[in-house]
Formats: C-alpha cells, structure tokens, sequence
C-alpha cells in the first residue's frame, strides 16, 4: 500500500495503524498529522494517507522543511499554489498582509511591488518592525518572507506602477492582488489590468477603515474577473484611520480569495 511519509511516497503493509508507522519510522516523534489534522489516537492507515511525523523543537532537515510547513494544509492544496505566480500591487497593510498568508501557504511566487519606503506611521498595521524603518518596502518585505518560508519565490520591484509598467510588472501572474491606497490608483490599477491583460482576475480591496464591525467585511464578485473585498464604504478619512485588525481582515479575504481562484473556485 503507498502512503506519504512527510509528502515522500511510500510502500508500507496493507493492515499498518499510524503508530506502527511511527514505531518504524520516527519513534521520538510526538507530533502526529494525516491528512492535514493531528491525531492523538491510534487509526489504521489508508491508501494514499498523507502522514507528517513531527519531534517538537526540534529543527528539521532541509528535505523536509518544505514538507513540515504544509503539513496542516488540506490535502491536494499545496500541489497546485505551488506552480502559481501572484502579484501584489503595493505592499502596506493590505498587500503586506496578503503576502504573508500567501507565504505561508507556499504560493511558487510572488511578484511583489511599491516604490515605498518603510516608516514609523506605517507600523501599526503593516507587516514591518522597527529595525525596518527606512527601508524600501519591497526589500524589507522580500527579507520577512523569506524568513517565513524560504522555499517561496519574490521578485521584488521597488517602482511605481503606472498604465506604461503593468504589463511588464505583472503579465506573468495567475492572478493580481490590488494592494493600493488611494482610488485613484485603485482605478487606474483595475482598469489598465483587465483590458491589458487578457483572462487573469483581480482581487482588490475597498473599504476597511476604522473599527465597524468585522462581518461588514465581504467578498464579492463583480465580473468573471474582478472580486472586490471589503465594506465598500469605510474610507480612510479625518477621524477614522486605519488599523491592524480590519485592514488584516480584508487583506485575509483578498488572500482567501486568491487561494480559492487558484484551486478553481469562486469566490463570492
């Protein structure tokens, strides 16, 4: 029977229970995972199971980093994000936070965009620390994600986008993410992306100032191409600002978005 040992194929014997396996392969581990959930009991094992063996604090090998980050991922997830490419126009506090939840999913790559720098303003909803400040966005970003899951790939560009760059910023991506604060710019952004270039969506975002209440936070869809995340009406504004917890609730949406557009879903 073929089984996955921390994602690496397997023949094992057609009656083995989970804690066989571990007695053979792992016996220090203490962490058990199949099909994407612990387990804290015995169960017999199944043809194509999928089995992480974890020893907690303890370091693992190169081969199996990759394997250990996706180990509570839904079965057949990671196979697919994996040959994706996603871009992220403007990293502050949403495009910040999309790609860190893209990273820890281990999307293949992200092309990651703004001509920013890094300032003490920005850090109270925005994926930088301290020691950050004064950095280009990208560069400090690109150093974050890689400390998160070195196995994702970014490409980094520290411009500004303009109707002249998109094409060449982004027409590789599976699908964009519209990461920008002013709306002019979201305007100019979605128009130039969707009659340019031709069949990829665009998640963007609208309306996630202030502390409304968080399910005023929706995903919908408003052409095959284009979903939008937020209230739709919460600008930022004199007297509402914005702040870590619903801005990271639209970026969230905007990456559960893409990650339901790469699978083949719809999101709605």
């Amino acid at each position: 029977m073929r089984i996955y040992l921390n994602e690496q194929p397997i023949e094992v014997p057609a009656d083995i229970s989970l804690f066989d396996l571990r007695q053979q392969r792992r016996p220090d581990a203490d962490l058990l995972i199949i099909n994407g959930h612990p387990a804290k009991q015995d169960q017999p094992l199944q043809e194509d199971d999928r089995v992480v063996l974890i020893q907690r604090g303890q370091q693992p090998r190169p081969d199996e980093l990759d394997a250990l980050l996706r180990a509570r991922h839904t079965p057949g997830v990671h196979d697919k994000i994996k040959q994706s490419c996603v871009g992220i126009a403007g990293v502050g506090g949403l495009g910040s936070a999309i790609a860190v939840a893209l990273t820890r999913i281990g999307i293949g790559k992200l092309v990651i965009v703004d001509y920013d720098l890094v300032e003490p303003s920005n850090l109270n909803r925005q994926q930088y620390f301290i020691d950050q400040i004064g950095l280009p966005k990208v560069t400090a970003l690109q150093e974050n994600l890689q400390r998160i899951n070195p196995g994702v790939e970014i490409e980094a560009h520290q411009v500004k986008v303009t109707p002249d760059n998109i094409c060449e910023l982004f027409g590789q991506v599976d699908v964009l993410a519209e990461a920008f604060d002013a709306a002019e710019e979201k305007a100019m952004l979605t128009g130039n992306f969707l009659s340019k270039i031709a069949d990829k969506p665009l998640v963007a975002g609208s309306g996630m100032a202030g502390y409304e209440p968080s399910n005023s936070i929706q995903t919908e869809r408003l052409s095959d191409r284009l979903i939008l995340c937020g209230d739709g009406t919460t600008a930022a504004e004199p007297g509402r600002g914005l702040m870590a917890p619903r801005v990271g609730i639209a970026a969230h949406h905007q990456a559960n978005a893409i990650l339901r557009l790469l699978l083949g879903e719809k999101p709605e």
